[in-house]
C-alpha cells in the first residue's frame, strides 16, 4: 500500500510541474509572435525577457518561418534558456516598428510575472537594424542589447550610449559591409566614450555564418548578466578577431 501511494505521489509531482513550452501568439499584438516559457521552476521567479528580432529572409506570413534559424530555433536544438523569448514576425517588405515590437512585450507583461529590470533585445541582420532602433527608442526598458550585422541611424547613437550593447559584424560580409557597424561604433563612441560597447569583428564570417552565435552559450550569458541602469564597472570596448 505504501509503494501505491509513494508512486502516485510521484506521478502528482510530475504532473503538476510545467515544462517549457512554445507557442504561437496570434491576433494579441500588433505582430505575432512566437513565446517560449521555460520550465515552471524558471517562471515562478520572476525570469527575465529575450526579444529576438528575426532577418530579412524570415519575414512573411508564415509563423514558422521564425523557427528556421535563432533563438527559437536554436532553443529546439536544446539551447538552454533560462528567460523568456518573444520572436515576432514581420511580413515581407517590412521593417521593424518599435512600437509594434513594445506591443508584443506588453502582451508578456500584462499576462506573466517578469523581471522588469533584465528585458534583453536581440537581432540579426534586418533585426539588428531592429535592434538599434528598438533599443534607441526604448532605452530605459532595456538591460542590454546584442546586435549582429546590421544598419543603425546614426542620430540615434546617443540613446544607445546609455546601454550595455555588443556588436557583431563577420569580415567577409557583402550584404551588409562591415563599414555599417563601424559607423555605429564610431557615433557611440562620439556620444559617450565610457559608452558600455562591445565590438566583436568575425574574420571568417561572412553575412550568413553570424547566425551561429545564437546557438552558443556566450551571447547569453554576457546579455544576462546585465540588470536595467547597471553598468560594468569596467568599459568593455574592443576590437578582437574571432575565427
Amino acid at each position: 500500500m505504501k509503494i501505491r501511494f509513494f508512486f502516485i505521489a510521484l506521478i502528482l509531482m510530475f504532473t503538476s510541474q510545467s515544462f517549457p513550452q512554445l507557442n504561437k501568439v496570434l491576433n494579441k499584438a500588433d505582430y505575432p509572435f512566437w513565446l517560449y516559457l521555460p520550465a515552471d521552476s524558471i517562471m515562478k521567479s520572476n525570469p527575465p525577457v529575450l526579444i529576438f528580432l528575426h532577418g530579412k529572409s524570415l519575414s512573411g506570413n508564415n509563423l514558422n518561418n521564425v523557427r528556421r534559424y535563432g533563438v527559437i530555433n536554436a532553443i529546439e536544438k536544446r539551447l538552454n534558456m533560462p528567460a523568456i523569448v518573444i520572436a515576432p514576425q514581420i511580413r515581407r517588405g517590412q521593417s521593424w516598428i518599435p512600437s509594434r515590437v513594445l506591443s508584443t512585450l506588453k502582451y508578456v507583461m500584462k499576462n506573466y510575472n517578469i523581471d522588469t529590470n533584465r528585458i534583453y533585445v536581440a537581432g540579426m541582420s534586418l533585426g539588428g537594424s531592429g535592434t538599434y532602433l528598438f533599443a534607441s527608442k526604448y532605452p530605459k526598458l532595456i538591460a542590454a542589447a546584442v546586435a549582429m550585422c546590421g544598419r543603425g541611424n546614426s542620430a540615434d547613437m546617443c540613446n544607445l550610449a546609455t546601454l550595455n550593447l555588443w556588436i557583431h559584424h563577420g569580415k567577409r560580409d557583402i550584404d551588409v559591409p562591415l563599414s555599417e557597424s563601424k559607423k555605429i561604433v564610431n557615433a557611440i563612441k562620439k556620444c559617450d566614450k565610457n559608452a558600455n560597447l562591445k565590438f566583436t569583428i568575425h574574420d571568417n564570417y561572412g553575412h550568413r555564418e553570424i547566425a551561429r552565435l545564437f546557438y552558443q552559450d556566450e551571447i547569453y550569458d554576457w546579455l544576462f548578466k546585465f540588470r536595467k541602469n547597471e553598468k560594468n564597472s569596467q568599459i568593455i570596448t574592443d576590437v578582437k578577431a574571432v575565427k
